[in-house]
């Protein structure tokens, strides 16, 4: 049997804290999500400004992220590439840049999705979140 390191309160806190401080340090409004690995919300933060879409968009970039144990921008570009019929996978709904999984000893243990700018700035506020825990 294999143990796995998990998100805490604690953690959850350094991430949104980072995440924010780079939305803010670029003038960015965003809607910050935090998920566990099963994609399950554990933070959900609109910054001033932010549209209210991106209040959705974000959750479920993070879940996409977070339960394919990959960028969400994988299945942009598999779409982009023509593979069209890929809108079709069941329980994948963020198909955009923004989500970014957490990942600990080759585990995924969650995900970051952000919303609200350009899909590449949505991916830097994500990474910036995730460096605050050491990954």
């Amino acid at each position: 049997m294999k143990s796995k390191a998990v998100l805490e309160l604690a953690d959850v806190k350094l991430i949104a804290a980072a995440a924010e401080a780079e939305a803010l340090k670029n003038n960015w409004a965003v809607t910050i999500a935090i998920v566990d690995d099963g994609g399950h919300l554990l933070h959900l933060q609109r910054l001033d400004g932010a549209p209210p879409i991106s209040s959705h968009i974000a959750p479920s970039k993070a879940n996409t992220a977070a339960m394919g144990r990959r960028e969400s921008k994988v299945y942009e570009d598999v779409i982009n590439g023509g593979r069209t019929s890929f809108l079709s996978a069941p329980y994948i709904h963020g198909m955009l840049e923004g989500g970014v999984p957490i990942v600990k000893d080759g585990q995924c243990i969650g995900a970051v999705g952000v919303s609200g700018v350009k899909s590449s700035e949505d991916a830097q506020v994500a990474r910036a979140g995730i460096a605050a825990i050491g990954l």
